[in-house]
């Protein structure tokens, strides 16, 4: 790997894990050897204009019921006049971290690439999140400055406040977009000049920190390149997508996901595509969305497909040719349920944060029954033992990974359990069978994937105890027909409180509160004890054998 000397504030540098530490990288594939001077920002929008793409429509978002759109000529001005915002109103330099804030709107996607382009790192966070899990990002990842949709301000506002519980001291301003203040981002823009602008970033220079939550509830800081943004749409994207020129992409995950920085924004840039913005989806506005706009690429979870599928008699979705499913295991009922009712055959695929994207998957005539897919080209993969050694084809084992992307966990000693033996360990256990197909089988670790969502069980326990009516509780995601899984906690009160259902409702409107809402625990069930060893561990896998028989 190239030397590191594009940065100025070398903070993210000297907090990643010694090369020793972290996995062997992949790039042998011709398309992922890039130069060593190189700005994904340029890269997915600026080398457009250079091969005659300029009036290719980049951005298109609704806006009282009317469809506006942005070239990439437009799109690279005025990414110019943002990463200026950024550098001479906000004395950003290279290095410093910059938290984003906001949801899939034009704003939040300008904050993103203007971050890139100026050499800043973006710290993308989900507009869900509350003031305690905004401060541990800040504190984590020492962000001195943040870009917030003015609609999501109080929240962050905490952050900022010395007498606030959730004070961050290190962050020292907050400016806003989305509104029609004289000094919000977009308006600070319009006096910037759009010329070029150049960072001066290399390759393997940092550019994004993605945030994803561990099975202890702290989250884990991923650190990512320039280079892996270019990768991840120059391996999944190309070879099993085959992005193309014309297309449309539309999607529920946030930006803040790398499943929806990839999919709905970096995929189609790449290819000189179009993205659809929406703040919002619901199922039916998604239809309506699709057969309107011509949408061709969607991207959701298992869940929204399933509820779509209900409803679709009623659309026509002639227009798609690629609906990807991510983030949740992909039942076979489901995937059948929307082939029936859109004709096309759902491309599945498992990916991380940890690895930015996707890296097994199939589509096309590729795909076989209950398997996931074979590794996406530019990757390697294998099912292997306790002791890292490869297992025979139809034998369970842990899934190890790698690629031109790999896992970087900013100061995290977690980063030795992700990666042994130069292999990324993802945490999923799997069947291979000869033709080399993955199956998937389970976590193994403590994470509750719901509807799409990856919530960190002690987590949600960390907030439940700090109500005044709970002397103890565990959480586990128990199974659920629609969401794939639901969080379920199981809770011990303190004496005086009433086991009742004005009480589940207290608890988990007071999760809402505290922590994103699609953490809030659905199930709530009062218990006198919780197992426990001697040595006062939680004993989660009685508490899931007790979800699993209720």
């Amino acid at each position: 790997m190239t030397p590191h000397t594009g940065l100025q504030d070398r903070f993210v540098l000297d907090h990643m894990p010694a090369i020793g530490q972290q996995p062997v990288y992949l790039f042998d594939s011709p398309q992922l050897q890039y130069p060593e001077k190189l700005n994904s920002a340029v890269e997915l929008i600026d080398r457009h204009l250079q091969a005659g793409r300029g009036s290719n429509i980049a951005l298109r978002w609704l806006e009282n019921g009317a469809q506006k759109q942005m070239s990439y000529q437009a799109l690279a001005q005025w990414t110019n006049q943002l990463a200026r915002v950024l550098t001479e109103d906000m004395g950003l330099v290279s290095g410093n971290r910059l938290l984003l804030r906001g949801p899939n709107n034009l704003g939040m996607t300008g904050a993103l690439l203007a971050s890139l382009k100026a050499g800043v790192v973006a710290v993308p966070t989900m507009p869900l999140l509350r003031a305690r899990e905004l401060c541990t990002i800040l504190k984590m990842s020492r962000a001195q400055a943040a870009l917030c949709d003015a609609r999501l301000l109080d929240e962050l506002q905490q952050c900022s406040t010395p007498d606030n519980p959730n004070y961050c001291p290190q962050l020292q301003q907050i400016l806003t977009f989305g509104s029609d203040a004289p000094d919000d981002m977009q308006a600070r823009a319009a006096s910037k000049s759009d010329v070029p602008y150049d960072a001066l970033t290399l390759r393997d220079d940092p550019c994004i920190i993605a945030f994803t939550s561990g099975t202890t509830g702290k989250p884990k800081g991923c650190i990512h390149f320039h280079r892996d943004v270019l990768a991840m749409c120059d391996t999944f994207s190309s070879h099993i997508l085959q992005t193309r020129e014309t297309d449309i992409a539309c999607g529920t995950p946030p930006l803040a996901f790398t499943f929806g920085l990839g999919g709905l924004l970096c995929f189609p840039l790449r290819a000189g595509a179009s993205t659809l913005l929406v703040e919002k989806l619901t199922p039916e506005l998604f239809l309506q969305v699709i057969q309107e706009q011509k949408v061709t690429m969607t991207f959701t979870a298992p869940t929204f497909y399933r509820k779509m599928a209900e409803l679709a008699g009623s659309y026509s979705l002639a227009s798609l040719r690629i609906c990807v499913s991510a983030g949740e295991a992909l039942p076979d009922a489901t995937r059948q349920l929307w082939k029936k009712a859109s004709g096309i055959n759902m491309t599945d695929g498992i990916g991380g944060t940890e690895m930015m994207h996707v890296y097994i998957s199939s589509s096309g005539n590729d795909i076989r029954d209950g398997a996931i897919g074979r590794v996406v080209p530019g990757y390697q993969a294998r099912v292997v033992d306790e002791n890292m050694n490869e297992v025979p084809p139809g034998t369970l084992g842990r899934l190890a990974v790698r690629g031109p992307t790999g896992c970087r966990y900013l100061d995290d000693e977690r980063q030795s359990r992700y990666v042994q033996q130069q292999w990324n360990l993802p945490g999923d256990a799997f069947v291979m069978d000869v033709d080399g197909y993955f199956y998937y089988r389970a976590r193994d670790d403590d994470m509750i994937v719901s509807a799409g969502y990856n919530i960190a069980g002690p987590e949600v326990e960390s907030v439940l105890m700090t109500h005044e009516a709970v002397a103890d509780c565990g959480v586990v995601g128990a199974r659920d027909e629609e969401r794939g899984a639901i969080v379920k906690a199981y809770v011990v009160l303190h004496p005086g409180f009433a086991p009742d259902a004005d009480l589940v409702k207290t608890l988990q409107d007071y999760v809402k509160r505290e922590a994103a809402p699609y953490k809030y625990p659905r199930e709530i069930e009062f218990v006198e004890q919780l197992p426990r060893t001697e040595t006062g561990k939680l004993q989660r896998f009685v508490l899931r054998k007790m979800a699993e028989t209720r």
